[in-house]
């Protein structure tokens, strides 16, 4: 138990570094950066899924190390001059969390967490804090580490699929 109250107390820290918000929709996506992510954790929590909480460190960590890494490699001027703008940390750790839920529950649960963190995408780029390109690289940064760590919960996945106009629900599973 104290271990995963330390390891969320780290995760908790890694997304609360902020600036000051300027705005109303700069302060809901500072707010969805970390809620986006937190609910997919605390989901694994409710669950009581070992092995998710342990694809959620793994994706989450991942997604940061990578993000962290690139702001200081690449150290693009932001638009209002700062620096470290590439990519957008907070949409990394939004698609992140909204990655993951698609990954390890499904899409029909990912889906407000896909239109919660491209909105925190739009609250970057409208605060004027980050380009276009920074947004689409965090969100690929962190999409891509979810799917990358995390499997299926209970080896159930269901996704849309679209062919030839056709339009339908594909389920998977492994007996």
């Amino acid at each position: 138990m104290f271990q995963r109250i330390f390891i969320s107390f780290i995760f908790a820290s890694c997304l609360s570094f902020q600036a000051r918000a300027a705005s109303d929709i700069e302060v809901a996506g500072d707010v969805l950066q970390i809620l986006i992510p937190s609910l997919a954790y605390s989901t694994t929590l409710y669950l009581d899924d070992d092995e998710g909480e342990s694809q959620m460190y793994q994706s989450f960590f991942t997604t940061f190390g990578i993000t962290q890494a690139l702001k200081y490699g690449v150290n693009r001027e932001r638009p209002n001059g700062g620096d470290h703008s590439f990519p957008s940390g907070h949409t990394s750790a939004a698609f992140q969390g909204a990655g993951f839920i698609h990954a390890r529950y499904g899409w029909k649960y990912a889906v407000p967490a896909y239109i919660s963190a491209s909105f925190v995408g739009y609250s970057r780029v409208y605060a004027n804090k980050h380009f276009p390109s920074d947004v689409w690289a965090g969100a690929i940064i962190g999409t891509l580490s979810s799917f990358y760590f995390a499997t299926p919960y209970k080896d159930i996945n269901i996704q849309p699929t679209a062919n030839n106009g056709e339009y339908g629900l594909q389920v998977n599973t492994t007996w």
